[in-house]
């Protein structure tokens, strides 16, 4: 149920930029505005296979701010440990001078876990919900910096810590 109520706030964001942009998209066109970036990571070892894709783009109302929305998907085997992760995420960037960049982004993550046992298999299943507060250094379209979530849970979470650096790039 949750990954319909995901799927309906990012097409309900994505309807309400473009009906409340139309104004704007007269005065420069609505693509002209919209950046794209995102993340890519593949790692493998003896046991061992990670693959990362998280796609996402923003649309830049003015030199200051800026939002968006992204998808996630992370797949991990480690021996008889395997963990499918899939969500999305709605960021807005704040660029109050050209070189640093202020972020919150809220993430809604689906994760899927299994255990391979001689007994059999055991599942766990379950939500992962972030909302970051981010900080950072921009220099063209990258920006290196750290971000803090607030809602971190070391008992029941995907993450090792509540503070992440993340390099960020939009073309």
């Amino acid at each position: 149920m949750k990954i319909l109520n995901l799927i309906s706030v990012f097409v309900l964001c994505l309807f309400l930029s473009n009906e409340s942009l139309k104004a704007q998209s007269l005065e420069a066109g609505f693509w002209d505005r919209v950046q794209y970036g995102g993340g890519f990571g593949l790692n493998f070892g003896s046991n061992y296979f990670a693959l990362n894709v998280a796609p996402s783009a923003i649309y830049n109302f003015n030199e200051y701010f800026a939002l968006g929305p992204g998808l996630s998907y992370s797949y991990i085997k480690n021996g008889a440990f395997k963990t499918s992760i899939t969500g999305g995420s709605v960021i807005a960037l704040f660029n109050p001078l050209s070189q640093i960049q202020l972020s919150a982004e809220l993430e809604e993550l689906y994760v899927s876990q299994i255990q391979e046992l001689d007994g059999g298999n055991r599942n766990r299943d379950f939500w992962n919900t972030a909302l970051f507060l981010g900080a950072g250094y921009r220099s063209g379209p990258m920006t290196f910096g750290a971000r803090y979530n607030l809602l971190f849970d070391d008992t029941n979470g995907i993450y090792a810590s509540a503070i992440q650096p993340f390099i960020r790039v939009y073309f």
